[in-house]
């Protein structure tokens, strides 16, 4: 009977043993990987992102009560503002989001409220790191095991401590770059510009603009599909299809027609104010100097079934651009009657040292101007998002914006009201349409690589996109500049840090208990060995008789 019991208790205690060793994640003991910091930069002497970047901590899930120095793992539906303040609050070592490979499997809802907690986390600075990094298979092992630790510890004080000594597996989450982080104000801004020259020596000039630079949580991952790869897609798409009315003196209206790309333009629009300074204060001659009829700012027109017009004044009954407002809405009317059109005044706060919109730019400088865009609020989250990808983009809906821009242009421009035209006339169409293969390829281009302003004039394959839209300015316009404007460095008006991408080193590991445990176990096993090696004679005894009685 002795014999049996000592049995059953070393075969217990090495199931144990084995258990232990069953428990061994499917992951490697250490995994390393690429993660991209929150942005950072100061502007108009304002701080914003995160000033952190070193992480030492283990991870943790959102749903755990304590947060004080962990590492907060993250999916884009655990990202609110609620729990991105708790993790404040707490002042948790940081924050890793996990960001899925495919956006369009994200449900709208979710997306939209992550959109809204990652404008609120922009808002404000914070020393906490806040990084973002692609999912793969080891990063969402890890959520997992994150997340039924913290389901576990709901779970009744004993089986906490249990789990917690024998099955339970920490991550440590570490950044080593102990390099101080540092700022750099050697940016550059390009701005290009093209024109298709009309008839006539004095001719009114319509300038059409965009801002060709992305923004989001990370600077790494900020692709920027509606805003504002669909301006640039758009204008891109005008200036191809004006220029073949351009080419024909039977078909050249009487309007300079400019195209201007601006950088900076998440970063209170610095390339479009430098351009407007240098074609108004230094030039001796520029189209903006005088006789300019309006400025059409382009920004954020890939989704939605309303336009809306914003202006810094209402314009004027018999102006240019109140003319133009009038055809857009003709256009609108009559051949897409479900888009509604909307016109938002909204004055210029001579106080704030930013501007919200592109055109507000040009009417600080009493230049006619308007932005248009299916964005109501300046402030809206959909402006700024790493989210922001193909997946949100609808191409019959940006196609359909194109051509209502284009239509109603050439009627103002040619006067097509007024000459008894009828409101449903089309003139783009044909060889003269928005060629949709065109514009999928432009936006497909535009988002291969992310566009914040800080990587445009550093890294190789952004440098060359910049180049490409040079290029492409070049095959359609005529008069093309690159305007390419360095900060003052002992007065910048923008200042970006370093160490936006950093090498992240997960560990395995077990809890301090798990040691004591895993002793006690091994204790335990050597006393029942060394017991039995004392009491040979009398186990053999008993396993004698235990054998002599069987045969009987």
């Amino acid at each position: 009977m002795l014999q049996r019991d000592v049995s059953i208790a070393a075969a217990l205690l090495l199931l144990c043993v084995q258990c232990l060793h069953g428990s061994a994640l499917p992951a490697v003991s250490s995994y390393e990987f690429t993660a991209y910091r929150m942005q950072q930069y100061n502007l108009a002497q304002q701080k914003h992102g995160c000033r952190g970047a070193i992480v030492v901590a283990e991870a943790r899930s959102a749903d755990e009560p304590v947060l004080t120095r962990r590492c907060i793992i993250m999916k884009v539906p655990d990202f609110t503002t609620e729990k991105y303040l708790e993790a404040q609050r707490q002042k948790a070592a940081a924050i890793l989001i996990l960001l899925p490979k495919n956006i369009s499997s994200i449900p709208h809802d979710t997306i939209q409220s992550f959109m809204v907690s990652e404008s609120e986390a922009l808002r404000k600075g914070t020393l906490m790191p806040v990084y973002v990094v692609p999912e793969d298979e080891q990063l969402l092992f890890m959520y997992e095991e994150v997340k039924q630790a913290a389901a576990t510890r709901t779970s009744s004080i004993f089986i906490r401590v249990l789990r917690s000594m024998v099955t339970a597996t920490a991550f440590q989450i570490l950044v080593s770059n102990n390099v101080p982080i540092k700022p750099f104000t050697d940016t550059t801004l390009v701005t290009l510009e093209g024109v298709l020259p009309g008839t006539g020596e004095d001719a009114p000039t319509i300038v059409i603009t965009a801002h060709y630079d992305s923004y989001g949580l990370a600077p790494w991952l900020s692709y920027g599909a509606d805003s504002n790869g669909s301006g640039v897609t758009i204008l891109l798409e005008l200036a191809r299809l004006f220029q073949k009315l351009f080419s024909s003196p039977s078909t050249r209206p009487p309007y300079n027609l400019m195209f201007s790309l601006t950088g900076g333009g998440k970063y209170n629009f610095l390339g479009t104010k430098r351009w407007i300074e240098e074609n108004l204060d230094h030039a001796e001659s520029s189209l903006l100097h005088d006789n300019v009829a309006f400025v059409l700012c382009l920004d954020t027109l890939a989704n939605s079934d309303k336009l809306y017009v914003h202006v810094s004044r209402p314009p004027k009954p018999d102006s240019p651009m109140h003319y133009f407002i009038q055809q857009l809405e003709e256009v609108v009317s009559s051949r897409f009657p479900s888009v509604k059109v909307g016109l938002v005044h909204k004055k210029i706060n001579l106080v704030e040292s930013t501007v919200v919109w592109e055109h507000e730019r040009y009417s600080l400088r009493r230049i006619p101007s308007f932005s248009l865009s299916h964005v109501e609020d300046p402030k809206s989250e959909l402006r700024g998002s790493v989210l922001d990808t193909m997946s949100q983009v609808d191409f019959r809906k940006l196609k359909r914006n194109g051509v209502i821009i284009a239509e109603a242009l050439a009627r103002y421009m040619f006067n097509l009201s007024d000459k008894g035209s009828p409101k449903d006339v089309q003139i783009f169409k044909g060889q003269m349409d928005f060629h949709d293969g065109r514009m999928s390829s432009l936006m497909a281009f535009l988002t291969s690589v992310p566009r914040a302003t800080q990587l445009l004039d550093k890294e190789p394959s952004h440098i060359v996109q910049v180049n490409s839209l040079e290029h492409e300015f070049k095959r359609c316009l005529q008069q093309v500049h690159r305007h390419t404007f360095r900060q003052d460095r002992r007065d910048p008006d923008i200042t970006f840090f370093d160490q936006m991408n950093q090498p992240v080193v997960m560990y395995r590991v077990k809890p301090a208990a798990f040691d004591l445990f895993l002793g006690g176990c091994i204790a335990a096993y050597l006393g029942i060995v060394y017991y039995a090696i004392l009491n040979f004679g009398y186990l053999y005894t008993k396993l004698k008789a235990a054998v002599k009685y069987k045969h009987q």
